[in-house]
């Protein structure tokens, strides 16, 4: 038997003083067993990424690091987003990994498919994918409207996993190939489908956030959504050229229609029709101005290339005579 595989789960955290005891007795205990099932090396790790909270996430962290051999964490500087802190967690893992699992720290995501993930890795394939198999702990609402997203990425030609988010394990080149992608604008569930390697899927019930809030309301999960979408397709720009030629044509009619009104002398100051007109173009006019800003703003952020995170402290340590014993 060859040597054994070195695990690194990355969780990334962001006021989740609340969750987090119960979130590395739960993972750990996993990787833990994973160990002693000879599936993993023993110098695997959960990698918790502290994303600039306010609360006692970081001490906590420190806390864990210090009584357990396989935790490790890395603070930001100040709060970069979600999937900021995926992929600082990725970039740092990769190095002593050879293969990498992302979960959130709200334990909604049933950590038990961790085990199939890993099985699925030792098959031999580079993406194994954690897919829920319903939406019951969703609102109707939430339920049509992740419906009606995934169908629209798939007609704009993104290739996403349907109800999959951000519980995925990479294989180290994968990983690697995955680092290559280099905009700022991230959008890894869009990204991780291009590296293009086998992939697999792992059906897991997605259960009630444990304790705290979420960190992703109605607003920000909208702002999300379109981000995925202006990431990965100009269709929105092509939407609006089709709205100019719609408008343009129903101009057109109404000019004629106007001028023959004009010549069999029916015409009649309109100032209902004005206004609607008014109102009308107006309201398209800022629409198209303000898709065309989002590009602009996503091309402005490219530019400037400033670095995606800053860690301020890392207590992480994988050298197998660096491990402390629990």
């Amino acid at each position: 038997m060859g040597m054994l595989k070195t695990l690194t789960i990355v969780v990334p955290c962001y006021n989740e003083e609340e969750v987090l005891p119960e979130t590395v007795k739960e993972i750990g205990s996993i990787v833990e067993d994973l160990i002693s099932q000879a599936k993993i090396s023993s110098s695997s790790k959960i990698l918790f990424v502290n994303d600039g909270s306010r609360d006692r996430t970081w001490e906590l962290i420190s806390e864990y690091s210090e009584k357990y051999s396989y935790v490790t964490g890395i603070k930001f500087t100040r709060n970069y987003g979600h999937q900021n802190a995926l992929l600082a967690g990725m970039t740092v893992a990769v190095k002593y990994s050879d293969m990498i699992i992302t979960i959130d720290a709200d334990l909604q995501d049933d950590v038990n498919a961790i085990y199939q993930m890993v099985d699925k890795y030792l098959e031999g394939i580079d993406v194994v994918y954690g897919v829920r198999n319903s939406r019951d702990t969703d609102s109707f609402f939430k339920r049509r409207t992740a419906l009606a997203y995934y169908g629209l990425m798939k007609r704009l030609g993104v290739n996403l996993v349907p109800d999959s988010a951000d519980y995925r394990l990479l294989s180290k080149r994968a990983t690697e190939a995955l680092l290559q992608y280099k905009e700022r604008n991230l959008f890894l569930r869009g990204m991780v489908p291009l590296v293009g390697y086998p992939s697999a899927k792992v059906y897991y019930p997605r259960k009630e956030r444990f304790a705290g809030k979420s960190k992703y309301p109605l607003g920000k999960m909208l702002h999300f959504a379109f981000d995925g979408i202006s990431s990965f397709s100009i269709a929105p720009i092509q939407l609006i050229l089709i709205l100019g030629i719609l408008t343009t044509s129903i101009s057109i009619i109404m000019m004629v229609y106007v001028l023959i009104e004009k010549m069999i002398g029916h015409v009649l100051t309109g100032w209902s029709s004005l206004m609607i007109s008014i109102w009308l173009l107006g309201g398209i006019q800022l629409i198209s101005v303000s898709v065309i800003g989002e590009y602009v703003g996503k091309i402005f952020t490219e530019v400037k290339n400033r670095p995606r995170y800053n860690i301020e402290m890392e207590n992480f340590t994988y050298k197998m005579g660096d491990v402390k014993k629990p």
